[in-house]
């Protein structure tokens, strides 16, 4: 019996597994041919791991003897994941096939850094937590090498390599020692041990290391050193990819960690949380200004903004992980959008990254340049655009929590004051995109193809992007429901 509703709990996961195996050996007996069509049967697979995600148990479960848990917050970040990874999918065909990398090992490959995602937010054990991570990573180090004839590709994929295993590392000597000085890995048990009494510094000191190698999977400064180049080398759409689905796992993996388990030591982890916000939005705002090709500028861009969601995070109340949520969906459909846009900058057949090859792109194609106007508004937190909304509901959770203390926490409202400030900076480099496309005079027209795919992802995400408004109170009714479930104790 306990078995039937463990495998229940894990169905979507067990699914997933089972058809990447599958769509793995059709792609063996069918050869390259296959490509195209495993790459479509992945989209079909993520679409129905995410009608049996929204099909699970009402009231949650916990599985495999307290390893796997499920629940509105897991259930909540899965759907993000996987409607991620399905666009990466579909964004990644018509450039596989150009790119001459169409191996039907790719999409597969997504299919499983997608599964250990998933792995990741269910996650209720350090062990499982770390299989979840390792899952992704593995995955993921490979799709950013993929291109084997380009240098740039290859390095991307050897730093990501490198420095993944140093935050992996940092993450199992954090676990380990939170393992030595508690005598257990389970989030319920920790979360026991915890709540009785005065941690160890052990303990403290074993947080601080796991902390540090989860910042590392969400590129938050000081961790972020690889982001530039690895985004600048991967093909992009991996670099899309990784710009959205991996992000929302590990903000999602570090909130269940800092939350559940580690929920009665917010006094040690607040303070490095603020810390890690400055840093990343600091530093990601001035350092995008200086750009010069599309995709670093993301890249600084993405380490910014990862700064603005854990504001929320070191609100430390229920309304900063609601708010946090809501970020992360917003930030899934403008970096989506963008990165469609960035696919489509090809001239004679040949990708441009140039910043300043976006000149003139109103007079050439006006369509393209107002979907690209839309997603740079919307990053810089102009309203009513989606963007807006994320960085509203951050910022309010922390003068939320400051309010809340005794005396009022000097230290939230500076980082709410830091967080505005970083906004108008990083406004600058997203409004000088605009200012080229329609005042600039025009460099040369892109190619007019676009793609059925293509053009139905950009109008969607532009769609979303900029009436988000209208579909704000169900998505905060959502987050409302999967935050609600880390502060049910």
């Amino acid at each position: 019996m306990r078995l039937e509703s463990d495998l229940i709990a894990a169905a979507p996961e067990l699914f997933v597994a089972v058809a990447a195996m599958a769509l793995l050996m059709l792609g063996v007996f069918r050869g390259e041919a296959s490509a195209r069509g495993v790459a479509w049967l992945t989209v079909m697979v993520l679409i129905a791991a995410a009608a049996l995600v929204l099909g699970g148990p009402e009231d949650g479960a916990i599985a495999f003897n307290g390893l796997f848990v499920v629940d509105r917050f897991a259930e909540f970040a899965k759907v993000l994941i996987l409607l991620g990874t399905a666009l990466a999918v579909v964004m990644s065909m018509g450039y596989a096939q150009r790119a001459n990398m169409e191996r039907f090992e790719f999409p597969v490959l997504l299919l499983l850094a997608g599964l250990g995602m998933m792995m990741m937010v269910s996650a209720n054990d350090l062990i499982a937590l770390y299989l979840g991570v390792e899952l992704q990573s593995l995955a993921l180090y490979v799709v950013a090498a993929f291109r084997r004839d380009s240098l740039r590709s290859s390095e991307a994929g050897l730093k990501y390599f490198v420095l993944g295993a140093l935050s992996s590392g940092l993450l199992l000597y954090g676990a380990s020692m939170v393992y030595g000085f508690s005598g257990t890995t389970n989030f319920v048990r920790l979360g026991e041990i915890l709540g009785g009494g005065e941690p160890s510094l052990g303990l403290v000191v074993g947080l601080v290391f796991i902390v540090a190698g989860l910042a590392f999977k969400v590129s938050a400064v000081p961790f972020h050193m690889w982001t530039p180049d690895v985004y600048e080398g991967a093909p992009t759409p991996v670099t899309a990819f990784l710009a959205v689905a991996p992000k929302v796992a590990a903000m999602a993996l570090i909130i269940r960690v800092l939350f559940d388990p580690f929920g009665a030591l917010i006094g040690q982890w607040q303070q490095v949380v603020i810390a890690i916000s400055i840093a990343s939005m600091v530093l990601g705002s001035f350092a995008a200004i200086n750009q010069s090709n599309i995709k670093r500028l993301m890249a600084y861009s993405s380490i910014a903004h990862m700064g603005f969601v854990l504001v929320g995070v070191a609100a430390g109340n229920e309304s900063g992980v609601q708010g946090v949520l809501l970020y992360l969906a917003v930030y899934l459909f403008m970096n989506v959008g963008a990165f469609t846009c960035i696919l489509l900058m090809r001239r004679e057949g040949r990708m441009v990254e140039g910043i300043a090859d976006l000149a003139g792109l109103s007079r050439t194609q006006p369509v393209m340049a107002a979907a690209m106007a839309i997603f740079m508004f919307s990053l810089a937190g102009i309203p009513p655009l989606a963007g807006f909304f994320g960085k509203l509901y951050v910022f309010l959770a922390a003068i939320e929590a400051a309010r809340s203390t005794s005396p009022p926490s000097t230290e939230l409202y500076a980082l709410v004051v830091i967080g505005l400030l970083a906004s108008v900076v990083g406004a600058f480099y997203y409004l000088r995109i605009v200012k080229l496309m329609y005042f600039d005079e025009p460099v040369g027209a892109f190619d007019r193809p676009l793609g059925g795919s293509m053009t139905a992802i950009l109008a969607g995400t532009a769609l979303v992007t900029l009436l988000f408004f209208i579909v704000l109170a169900p998505v905060l009714d959502g987050a409302a429901e999967a935050a609600a479930v880390l502060f049910a104790a």
